[in-house]
């Protein structure tokens, strides 16, 4: 050997191999974290507004969604921690990561441009939720993830033609089907896998 090069043993070779697969994977504990987190606190508000609206004298049962305010500084602050934590990132944690912003952004907006129709947001808010669930099936590779993107496409439509009371209950569908199943299923796929 030239310059003092060492050859490698199997072993060595071996678990060199290893760590770069382990390297290119997204890290997909926060994942279920973020759906479950989402899925329950969505479908409380949903559920909640629902029960004020057909059972109470409540004037303003979309109050309860003002509870998703301190939500997104409790998912910021953990995707935060969680991202500090970890040992390395990969492109492919970038790209969900950024996709997940977008939807944010994209609510925002569309919080915005909907603000003097908001008993008609479900149905937008339900499509825009589906594209950024549907895309992090793909990047994990997580198949109930993109079933969960393509129900929330369902029940947007769903919610959009099935008047105001189905509306009502699409959402909180939507939670179980697109977020909290594959959220569940995420978790205990990483609680029973070395990933």
């Amino acid at each position: 050997m030239e310059n003092g090069e060492k050859l490698m043993t199997g072993e060595e070779s071996l678990k060199i191999i290893t760590d770069m697969i382990s390297k290119t994977k997204v890290n997909i504990r926060n994942s279920s974290f973020h759906l479950l987190f989402w899925g329950w606190l969505i479908l409380a508000c949903s559920l909640s507004e629902y029960i004020l609206w057909k059972f109470t004298d409540v004037s303003s049962p979309w109050y309860v969604w003002l509870f998703v305010i301190p939500g997104v500084f409790v998912s910021f602050i953990y995707g935060f921690t969680a991202g500090r934590k970890a040992r390395f990132h990969t492109y492919a944690d970038k790209i969900y990561v950024w996709t997940w912003m977008a939807f944010f952004l994209a609510a925002i907006v569309l919080f915005i441009i909907l603000s003097d129709k908001m008993e008609f947001v479900a149905p937008y808010i339900l499509t825009i939720a589906a594209i950024p669930t549907f895309l992090s099936g793909f990047i994990i590779k997580f198949r109930p993830l993109i079933i969960g993107g393509i129900t929330f496409w369902i029940f947007a439509i769903i919610a959009r033609f099935g008047g105001h009371e189905v509306s009502a209950l699409a959402v909180p569908l939507a939670m179980l089907t697109g977020y909290l199943i594959p959220g569940y299923m995420l978790r205990r796929k990483v609680d029973h896998e070395t990933v």
